[in-house]
């Protein structure tokens, strides 16, 4: 899993990105990239995360996102779904064994819960 600081003056900047909460996904260059880690994804982790974080907070049924991400109806086999949810868990979140981003809602999908951003208090 290749990690690496991700660069403010590399050239340009890609306006093809995607944010919620510490995330960031870049588009262009398929990385996520959370506390200035950038970590690079594969083609289906890209959908995947781009599917997740346009729809924050929704309910994406299984069904969903094998029609969206593998363009197949085929439900008889989401082993692949469970690997790639694995693969992107390791990338994105604190603590893969036990994910605050990426949440299983058992028999029916995922949801990807948006970190609120807490407000300053004002003295």
């Amino acid at each position: 899993m290749a990690k690496r600081k991700a660069s403010r003056a590399k050239g340009k900047k890609s306006s093809n990105r995607v944010r919620a909460g510490a995330l960031t996904l870049d588009l262009d260059t398929r990385c996520v990239i959370k506390g200035g880690v950038e970590k690079h994804l594969t083609f289906k982790e890209c959908a995947l995360l781009r599917l997740f974080m346009s729809n924050g907070g929704e309910v994406i049924t299984r069904k969903r996102l094998m029609k969206e991400v593998w363009d197949t109806d085929y439900l008889g086999d989401t082993r692949t779904l469970d690997v790639h949810i694995c693969w992107l868990r390791k990338k994105i979140e604190d603590s893969p064994s036990k994910p605050a981003l990426l949440r299983t809602l058992r028999g029916v999908g995922y949801r990807f819960e948006v970190p609120k951003k807490r407000r300053k208090r004002s003295k």
